[in-house]
């Protein structure tokens, strides 16, 4: 057996640098979230993809690749979401075992009044600290990362550079 690959200091670091930036990031923009919206972080994950789709319609499939969720987990976030009125299910017209999402109003509604704060979380807690030189070189940076991952896939909007 080969010996490990051990991280070495500056390396562990950046690595533990990088857990940290994500789990603060993600978490505080989740309460921000939940306090100036009332939605999730997983409600607002499902809403965008919806809230971008032609009528607001995808098929659960679909959705599920966005988000990059299992279907498992994507069933009992819609089931969730439409006790709250913010999507509905609708039957595949192309396929009986498909199922559909659609966006509803009040859905169409929470993303809209959600996104402006979030957005501006999301450029205040993370792009605001670094100069376009910064973004420029994270943007390289994230894509050599992601082509390296052996699921990564490129999404519209996402550029994957080796």
């Amino acid at each position: 057996m080969t010996e490990p690959r051990w991280l070495d200091g500056t390396e562990a670091r950046v690595w533990r640098a990088h857990l940290r930036v994500q789990r603060e990031l993600m978490g505080t923009l989740s309460r921000m979230l939940a306090r100036d919206s009332g939605l999730s972080g997983a409600e607002y994950e499902v809403l965008v993809p919806l809230s971008e789709a032609p009528d607001g319609l995808l098929r659960a499939r679909e959705l599920s690749e966005e988000v990059d969720w299992e279907r498992s987990r994507l069933s009992h976030q819609i089931s969730r979401m439409e006790k709250r009125g913010l999507v509905a299910r609708e039957e595949c017209p192309d396929d009986a075992r498909g199922a559909m999402v659609r966006l509803t109003g009040a859905g169409r509604a929470a993303i809209e009044g959600a996104a402006p704060g979030h957005v501006e979380a999301v450029r205040r807690y993370f792009f605001d600290a670094l100069s376009q030189e910064d973004v420029d070189v994270l943007d390289a940076l994230l894509g050599k990362l992601l082509a390296g991952l052996p699921n990564a896939r490129s999404r519209a909007g996402e550029r994957l550079r080796p």
